[in-house]
């Protein structure tokens, strides 16, 4: 369509304004801790409590009793509340790997006796995924479990070259199979679309200590939450001959039926291991501080990790405080999230709380005491458990009932519905303590139960950063608005580009205000910041000023009685 007229005429034009922003990336919240099962030391997004368990299990059984780590309880209370993604890094206390497939017989006439055509091995880690046993009546393994898995090949045809792949609960029976995946029509040849490699996947991830970052190996993703091909030892290319009919050095290389379990796998519990109030800075869920090294370092990536909320249930910062102030500084540096804390071990005091809270200072950080008591789900037991267990649950019902920028406080937004009660109950002295000192009170209140009663952050000068809202507020703004100017990298430094940038954010900001996050802004880039001196040194600058909505924390109601007859005031 001509654009232009070299003669009379009219032209219309059309300018669609109607694009509709691509919204940046939203983050949920990250929790650093052991877990019964998953990969080790690789952050894993999950978004449900059932994908959690199904990843990382829930009980443990430790001694002659049963527990469940801090993360188990965290996720649950975490999507209950209304959390939609949950960044989960596993720690461990010595060395673990994955179970591999016991046997994989090959059929009559295959290439190698005893050698199995192909190996799985288990994306879990750790002893606990070992179901290797000899089957007992009805084909029940005694090493079988809810956490770990067998294996069953059915449907096995040589004529072409084709088997199916089972991936069975640990625990089921010959007659009550508990079939967890199925995987049909595959194949040992790599030309084919359905050769086992490409359908099931292989890679593998593993933490380098060396470069701080995950390193992956392998040719295809997973596709198995269960299990990955760890290698093919007989590979069937082109498996039928220019008549159709397969080679008879292939089909003694497909799998015959048969059912298998996993083994060979490393990595247990810690003997003695302490959980819930028994924890001590030495053995806190059977794990010490140093175990937490590695992943504390891998989540200060803010490139690869997105969250906008960070806990550490079982670190504390009177007995870890070298290993949570990395965390502090971490949180920092990233500028993106904010890191709940807690400050003392269970049976501490107002007093101990408030010494420690006076070490941190930063607006990053967030402290709540006492410890809670709740319902342990996968237990039923009633357990203690740090403030930075349930936090994130209370964070996800303000976010989904208000926005971020609202305080997570209150008994509006701040109810902890699943607490049974508190490891002390704060009277109104108590409660100005610790509130003058940082802290954030969990009260009891007859007929509202127990509330997070504040929402300081561990910063020490007063500031409107020193409101747990207003640093969400920045967090939230911060995240959106870097994320379209990353859009503008390298893009021309023109008048066009400075208003493609306003166009995207004055709403945005505008929308945040008619949500009560700011009672005003502005936004400038235009000539005054962006003089020829500027752009010659490639830089494009906007200033962004807001003012963010305070909360009413502290409200003040003054009962005026007066005699019969008085004129009330207008």
């Amino acid at each position: 369509m001509a654009e232009t007229l070299l003669s009379p005429g009219v032209i219309a034009i059309e300018n669609d304004q109607s694009f509709i922003t691509q919204q940046p990336v939203q983050a949920g919240a990250a929790i650093i801790g052991p877990t019964v099962k998953g990969l080790v030391e690789v952050p894993t997004l999950v978004t449900s409590y059932s994908q959690y368990v199904n990843k990382f299990g829930d009980a443990l059984t430790s001694g002659s009793d049963v527990y469940s780590y801090f993360t188990s309880i965290t996720a649950y209370n975490y999507f209950q509340n209304g959390g939609t993604s949950l960044l989960v890094a596993r720690v461990v206390t010595g060395s673990y790997s994955s179970a591999t497939s016991s046997l994989i017989a090959t059929g009559s006439g295959g290439p190698t006796t005893g050698l199995s055509p192909f190996v799985l091995e288990t994306i879990s880690e750790g002893d606990l995924m070992n179901s290797t046993s000899t089957e007992t009546t009805n084909g029940a393994l005694p090493s079988g479990s809810g956490n770990n898995i067998r294996w069953e090949i059915v449907g096995s045809n040589t004529g072409s070259g084709q088997f199916n792949l089972l991936i069975r609960r640990g625990d089921d029976l010959a007659n009550n199979k508990i079939v967890l995946e199925t995987w049909t029509n595959l194949s040992l040849d790599p030309k084919a679309p359905n050769f086992i490699s490409n359908v099931i996947g292989d890679y593998n991830y593993n933490y380098n200590s060396t470069n701080n970052q995950i390193e992956l190996s392998g040719s295809y993703p997973n596709a198995s939450n269960y299990v990955r091909v760890k290698q093919v030892n007989y590979l069937t290319p082109d498996y039928f001959d220019n008549n159709g009919v397969a080679k008879n050095q292939y089909t003694g290389s497909i799998p015959a039926a048969a059912s298998g379990t996993f083994g060979a796998a490393t990595g247990t519990v810690k003997p003695g291991a302490n959980f819930y109030n028994a924890l001590t800075s030495t053995n806190t869920q059977g794990l010490d501080a140093g175990n937490y090294t590695n992943m504390i370092n891998l989540l200060s990536n803010q490139d690869d990790y997105k969250f906008n909320l960070l806990v550490t249930p079982g670190l504390w910062y009177n007995g870890h405080s070298a290993k949570m102030a990395t965390i502090v500084s971490n949180t920092q540096n990233r500028g993106d999230n904010i890191f709940v804390m807690d400050l003392v071990n269970y049976n501490s005091t107002v007093t101990a709380v408030t010494a420690e809270a006076a070490n941190v200072n930063s607006s990053y950080a967030a402290a709540y005491w006492p410890w809670v008591q709740t319902n342990d789900p996968a237990t039923g037991k009633n357990v203690w458990v740090p403030a930075s267990t349930m936090l994130p649950g209370v964070y996800a019902f303000n976010d989904a009932a208000g926005e971020p920028w609202f305080a997570p406080a209150g008994i509006n937004r701040g109810g902890m519905s699943t607490v049974i009660r508190v490891e002390q109950k704060l009277s109104q002295s108590n409660r100005d303590t610790l509130y003058l000192g940082k802290v954030n009170p969990i009260a009891t209140f007859p007929g509202n139960g127990v509330v997070v009663y504040g929402q300081k952050t561990l910063q020490q000068k007063a500031s409107a950063l020193d409101r747990v809202n207003v640093r969400r507020l920045l967090i939230e703004l911060k995240n959106y608005i870097s994320q379209i100017g990353l859009g503008l990298v390298f893009e021309q430094n023109t008048i066009a580009t400075r208003n493609s940038f306003l166009a995207q954010v004055n709403p945005y900001l505008d929308s945040i205000q008619q949500r009560q996050g700011l009672y005003a802004y502005k936004v400038v880039m235009d000539d005054t910041n962006n003089t020829a001196d500027v752009i010659d040194r490639n830089q494009l600058v906007g200033q962004i000023y807001i003012q963010p909505t305070k909360t009413a924390e502290f409200i003040y109601l003054t009962f005026n009685v007066t005699p019969t007859g008085a004129t009330f005031p207008a």
